[in-house]
């Protein structure tokens, strides 16, 4: 490994920084563009030893964890705490734009919709028992070392308060030194903790976990590989005004405020459409509140999900009518001639995207389509398959909800 003093050019789309090296590129973590900087270089990667030239957008990160001044920053859950606002919004905004334009697609992008700390109502944390104590935080970049956390600026308030709580609870579970993943939602009435990656449990962690939750306060429920331990009450998120008990280790929106940001789009998008499709629908982040306004065909392979959309759907009162199918959409998309019952869809696919069924429906005749999407590289891709069958692409809407790191999500609406 040797050291050397290089420039960076610009940040990478994992928000490195990135200098020229003896072999092409060199990808510099917590540095910035415009910065000279000391690395030791091993292969395309340089570790940061020191900064000679600090970028004036250079800040000091506010997390503790993050590492001093952002050199060799240790906790793995953020990425660009160092930057100033200006130039990571820029750098999310450009990750949009940057795929769009590798698939030949020219548009405006929207300012990106931008996130504060404090709001993420989701993390996931991984804990480890150790002779003396627990660990739990996050993995440090590029290891398995877990780095113990007392404080997350990007966790909700609700969160980080209970995070001796959270470690109580993961100490009575674990039985080696093996991690092990806790996500944890903050529901409406509690956390809601999903653990996976534990041996099976004895009667006597069983035991042990049920009386630590109950002893704690803000503890809703506790799943361990799925199975509910125990559950004070049942958690509840809710989409727009409906209320749902999502199932254990659900995905949800990061954050409400995105997940806000996102329905709107998508309500305004589809505008008095009558009869809408909402495929990769989940537990009903869109179908939900869709179905204030017009009838709804949901379509979901993950079952659980689905029976929490259905059974909210059928507890509310003033609903247009909403119908739910279990489908795996990569397997099985929805073909052209089940699409022509629909006027608009939506789809929010995984972040391998909806490629075959972007497809068939690009054969089809629905006036309005809405991609929602966490990966701007496969949703330029199914964009430009849109495009390509006739589709007219007429805004792109990036939004932030994962603070400092370098994942965006983004809305298209697009229109035949």
């Amino acid at each position: 490994m040797s050291v050397k003093t290089v420039t960076i050019d610009s940040l990478g789309a994992k928000g490195d920084g990135i200098a020229a090296g003896p072999a092409g590129a060199l990808f510099v973590p917590f540095s910035l563009p415009g910065e000279t900087v000391g690395v030791a270089v091993n292969g395309t990667v340089g570790t940061l030893m020191s900064i000679a030239t600090p970028s004036p957008e250079r800040q000091t990160p506010p997390c503790r964890h993050f590492g001093p001044e952002g050199v060799n920053g240790t906790c793995g859950g953020c990425v660009l705490q160092h930057a100033e606002d200006k130039l990571y919004h820029a750098f999310k905004r450009q990750l949009v734009i940057d795929a769009l334009a590798a698939r030949g697609i020219e548009t405006d992008v929207a300012p990106l919709v931008t996130a504060a700390p404090g709001q993420r109502r989701r993390v996931v944390l991984t804990a480890r028992r150790t002779e003396k104590a627990l660990l739990l935080g996050y993995s440090q970049m590029g290891s398995h070392h877990i780095v113990d956390i007392v404080e997350c600026p990007i966790a909700s308030p609700g969160i980080v308060r209970r995070l001796e709580a959270i470690r109580q609870i993961a100490l009575a579970l674990a039985a080696s030194a093996e991690p092990f993943r806790i996500t944890v939602l903050e529901a409406e009435n509690g956390l809601d903790l999903s653990i996976d990656g534990l041996t099976k449990l004895d009667d006597s962690r069983r035991r042990r976990a049920v009386e630590a939750v109950l002893g704690l306060r803000g503890i809703a429920r506790l799943s361990v590989g799925g199975e509910v331990i125990v559950e004070p009450s049942k958690p509840v998120i809710s989409f727009g005004t409906i209320p749902v008990t999502p199932p254990p280790g659900a995905f949800t929106q990061a954050t409400r405020e995105a997940e806000a940001t996102m329905a709107g789009l998508v309500l305004d998008a589809i505008g008095k459409a009558k009869r809408v499709a909402d495929l990769f629908s989940g537990a009903g982040t869109f179908a939900l509140r869709i179905a204030t306004r017009a009838r709804v065909h949901a379509v979901e392979s993950e079952e659980k999900a689905l029976k929490a959309l259905d059974a909210a759907a059928r507890a509310t009162q003033g609903l247009k009518p909403v119908t739910v199918e279990r489908r795996d959409l990569f397997r099985r998309p929805m073909m052209v001639s089940e699409l022509k019952a629909f006027d608009a869809l939506v789809f929010d696919p995984p972040r391998a995207g909806a490629e075959t069924q972007a497809a068939e429906l690009a054969r089809s005749a629905v006036k309005t389509v809405v991609a929602v999407s966490c990966n701007p590289t496969t949703l330029a891709r199914d964009l430009a398959t849109l495009i390509a069958g006739g589709y007219r692409l007429k805004s792109v809407t990036p939004i932030d909800q994962f603070l400092w790191s370098a994942h965006v999500e983004a809305v298209a609406v697009l229109e035949k």
